[in-house]
């Protein structure tokens, strides 16, 4: 409990709302802040505590607040009266009538008598179609609502009144007093509170209409007017602001520095010519996804442009969630020395040799999680690939065992697994390069057959596709043993130019490890209808 006795000690910060100084500290080691109006005791428990009277009356008087270098008449024209020791803010509603008053005893206790969620100053203000193109101030506090009028009198200045904690719900309670001004200027305490309160309260405002501004050199505007500079404050309230604009929403007459900075079609190219035909390489920002069926080769793709772009000094970031890090790290040397080491036993010496001429002068990270499958932990080391390893490329195979430790809907897991990589590939500036397997067709040729892939071949989810900048699809009968017979690289989307359809045949030398690639053979058209 809270004694008579106890002895105001110091202002210090409030760790609810944020405020650096309204928070008082008494001597039985009880807390209250006045902005937000929460009071701890001293064994730790918190109250937010209002007190409330019917009849709220005006009582005391007027007088010059000289610390504060604000007149007597300021002080009678918002109504801030004293009455012997105690000093009270005097609240009114739209209609002019009083209705709480904010109050400060004797000991720097602050408590609300009646009803407190006007704005203050707000009766000063009468709203006639005169005057209706003036500018409407909103600070924090009630001392920097009087500063401001003393800086400038006339006008329109009003302060919100739980401090910035609960600024946009006051402005949210005030929002048709306010929306009558053509323009508002949220006015509030340079601190990290405040600017995010003044976020917080423009967000609920008309963008046209709402501007922000704060003090360079002071904390607000009650610090400006007892240091004596008044032009600080009228430069905030008259020009020193900037028009609030919501996130995501951009200007488009800025944009002529961007769209006249000469870019270039592609950051790499595939190692496939029909794939840079099509796709016109391969360009960060971009989530591209790699579709075939079972046992079409996916992987060997990948580790062929894997393997390309780390020969070029690119750095890489490969995770295989379905096979160990020997197996990655063999699987890549085997591409890039033509040999395929993962099959039998190889000399050690060899594979140290190869091993010193690619991984160890390669920019790649692996991810040693072979197991782990929680979409989270997966999210986490691809962010911190791309951020703290500075990772440009990142290969991710596959988005299938990536949701297996999941349990529920799957196409509802699919969904918010690809909303997460497609924001944290625009976020990070990544190309990510994503296996997906295909679901089997309810009709025709199986795609381990030979069947055409398509977009809604793509297993579990539409969304798939759609946020995709491109999907390409390998086709291959793997049971025909014929050598003509080889794997089509086939794009079925393409956001960059939009161009689709097949763009190469691959046939894979296992001995070798080398995908020989050949143009796709176009139809012989004589012209003649009756040819048979």
């Amino acid at each position: 409990m809270v004694h008579d006795d106890n002895e105001f000690v110091e202002h210090i910060s409030c760790p609810v709302c944020g405020s650096s100084d309204a928070n008082s500290l008494y001597s039985d080691g009880h807390t209250f802040c006045f902005r937000c109006h929460t009071r701890t005791y001293g064994d730790n428990t918190q109250s937010t505590l209002t007190k409330h009277v019917q009849d709220v009356q005006l009582r005391g008087s007027a007088g010059r607040l000289q610390s504060r270098g604000i007149s007597q008449k300021t002080c009678e024209l918002f109504k801030t009266y004293k009455d012997g020791e105690v000093l009270r803010h005097y609240y009114f509603d739209s209609s002019g009538k009083v209705v709480g008053a904010k109050v400060r005893t004797q000991g720097k206790e602050f408590k609300c008598e009646g009803e407190v969620k006007s704005l203050f100053g707000m009766q000063n203000y009468r709203h006639k179609t005169t005057n209706k193109d003036q500018k409407l101030v909103i600070v924090e506090g009630e001392m920097d609502a009087m500063s401001v009028w003393e800086a400038q009198p006339n006008w329109c200045v009003v302060s919100i009144p739980n401090g910035a904690a609960a600024a946009k719900k006051a402005i949210q309670n005030n929002y048709e007093w306010i929306n009558y001004y053509d323009k508002v200027v949220l006015f509030f305490d340079n601190d990290e509170a405040g600017q995010k309160a003044a976020k917080d309260a423009a967000g609920v405002l008309p963008p046209g209409k709402t501007f922000i501004g704060f003090l360079e050199d002071y904390k607000d505007a009650s610090d400006a007017l007892q240091a004596g500079d008044t032009e600080a404050i009228r430069a905030v309230c008259n020009y020193d602001h900037t028009q609030y604009q919501p996130d995501g929403i951009v200007d488009a007459k800025t944009l002529l520095d961007l769209v006249t900075t000469p870019a270039p079609s592609a950051d790499y190219d595939y190692p496939f010519e029909g794939l840079n035909k099509l796709l016109h390489g391969i360009r960060l920002g971009e989530l591209t996804t790699l579709t075939a069926g079972s046992g079409q080769g996916k992987s060997s793709v990948l580790r062929e442009i894997c393997t390309h772009l780390l020969n070029q000094g690119v750095r890489c970031g490969y995770l295989a969630l379905e096979e160990s890090n020997r197996r990655t790290a063999l699987g890549l040397m085997s591409v890039a020395a033509r040999k395929s080491l993962h099959l039998g036993e190889q000399q050690r010496s060899e594979l140290v040799e190869i091993f010193d001429s690619t991984i160890a002068n390669w920019n790649l990270h692996l991810f040693d999680g072979f197991g782990s499958y929680d979409p989270d932990h997966i999210y986490n080391r691809i962010e911190y690939m791309a951020a703290g390893l500075e990772t440009k490329v990142i290969f991710l195979d596959h988005l299938s065992i990536l949701l297996s430790g999941l349990e529920g809907d799957e196409r509802r897991m699919i969904d918010t697994t690809m909303t997460k990589l497609r924001s944290l590939v625009e976020r990070t500036g990544i190309a990510l390069f994503l296996v997906c397997h295909t679901t089997t067709p309810p009709n025709g040729q199986s795609h381990e057959e030979g069947g055409r892939v398509q977009l809604r071949s793509l297993r579990g989810s539409r969304s798939i596709g759609q946020l995709s900048d491109s999907v390409i699809a390998l086709e291959r009968d793997q049971q025909s043993g014929s050598e003509r017979d080889g794997t089509t690289v086939r794009v079925l989307k393409n956001r960059y130019s939009g161009e689709v359809g097949e763009a190469c045949q691959l046939n894979y030398d296992l001995n070798t490890c080398k995908f020989n690639e050949s143009p796709i053979e176009e139809e012989y058209d004589s012209g003649n209808p009756f040819e048979a």
